[in-house]
């Protein structure tokens, strides 16, 4: 109960006391706790063990669309972020962009820049636009360090505030154990797991960056059109860690003309 209280102390005092990360593109402040680069080197070693046991895909054409996409992704954010003078927020990153076979229709990104398309979305997205429109979306939450917030309120509430490093020193099973619950790993890889409002944030960010990249924000609204035609039957909103389908995309629809005045087409 003590430990309870404390948590729900630090999470809810102003960050002015405590380490706040700020998002880029948002302006939504976060606690930050976790050392954000242990978050990526914990990142890239779970990252190759991943991809030691799902071979990804080489030469193909959807292959080299998720490394042409991602890439385009990727290099529109830094400039982006180069431009407000924070660059140094993905300075670290390493970005690795791999298509994998699996038939679920899923999608991640860890800290530090390492994405996995699963082979099984590709159908849904249909071309560069849709897959650019699921891509975007998982840069979004690395750059967004949604998991190092997660990993902070681990922190807060396992460990009275201390910042992982301390965690670390002390008791590296727990920082593993942080990490972890942070990233949502579980048996069949990596499947990250944000709250309602980091996806949405996610949404919000990907949206933006997909325009940056030159793809057309409009087709956000055709992608998660097709996924919501496939997904079938889904709990109630307030029961999902995702917004609804009809939230999700009411949501895009404001966005978008923001998104708009992002958007140059490329040749």
């Amino acid at each position: 109960m003590k430990r309870a209280l404390l948590a729900f102390t630090i999470l809810s005092i102003s960050c002015g006391l405590y380490s706040c990360y700020t998002n880029p593109v948002t302006g939504r402040r976060a606690l930050s706790l976790v050392d954000e680069s242990t978050m990526r080197q914990m990142a890239s070693q779970e990252y190759a063990s991943f991809l030691a046991t799902n071979s990804p895909q080489k030469g193909t054409r959807d292959a080299e669309m998720v490394q042409r996409v991602g890439s385009r992704l990727a290099t529109s954010v830094q400039q982006y972020l180069s431009s407000k003078g924070q660059s140094n927020l993905v300075s670290g990153y390493q970005w690795e962009f791999n298509l994998v076979n699996n038939n679920e229709a899923n999608a991640w990104c860890m800290p530090g820049g390492k994405v996995a398309v699963y082979s099984g979305i590709m159908p849904l997205a249909q071309n560069e636009a849709g897959l650019a429109t699921v891509v975007g979306h998982e840069i979004a939450h690395a750059v967004a360090q949604h998991a190092s917030e997660r990993a902070s309120q681990q922190v807060a509430a396992q460990f009275g505030g201390q910042a992982l490093g301390a965690v670390l020193g002390s008791n590296p099973g727990a920082a593993s154990q942080v990490f972890n619950a942070a990233v949502g790993i579980g048996a069949q890889g990596a499947l990250l797991k944000f709250s309602r409002d980091q996806e949405s944030e996610a949404d919000h960010m990907g949206v933006i960056f997909m325009a940056m990249a030159g793809y057309n924000p409009n087709e956000a609204i055709n992608f998660w059109t097709r996924m919501s035609s496939k997904s079938g039957g889904k709990p109630p909103e307030i029961l999902s860690t995702h917004p609804s389908d009809q939230t999700r995309m009411n949501n895009l629809k404001k966005w978008i003309p923001e998104a708009m005045k992002y958007y140059k087409p490329q040749g």
